[in-house]
């Protein structure tokens, strides 16, 4: 089971499916609706110093708020932020991947879905 915990519907589509196409439903493998709650990284202030007289502020980024609790035989479709921040902890988590555009270049779907290592 695939649980999408992004803001946005998933749409899946057939890699042969060429972008510039305006017809979403072309190629329209699985459609998967986003959970109520999606998932945010949370990112945590852990501290300030100058570069250059510039300010720097340290963020730690492995937090997240909505991160369902892993489950057997259940993956979690994030963004690739809230992956890379899990990772290596997470091995549950994946992420959109191959972009599917339409001809003035909107994302409106993916070729695929990713697990980052």
């Amino acid at each position: 089971m695939i649980v999408n915990l992004t803001p946005r519907v998933l749409r899946i589509y057939a890699n042969d499916r060429p972008d510039g196409i305006d017809d979403v439903d072309l190629g329209l493998r699985h459609v998967i609706d986003p959970a109520a709650q999606p998932a945010q990284l949370d990112p945590l202030p852990a501290g300030s110093t100058y570069r250059d007289d510039i300010p720097i502020e340290l963020i730690e980024y492995g937090h997240v708020d909505h991160l369902l609790l892993p489950r057997d035989g259940v993956s979690y479709v994030v963004s690739l932020e809230i992956a890379l921040a899990q990772t290596p902890r997470r091995d549950d988590l994946l992420v959109p991947h191959q972009e599917v555009s339409t001809s003035d270049g909107t994302v409106i779907g993916y070729r695929s879905l990713a697990q980052p290592t």
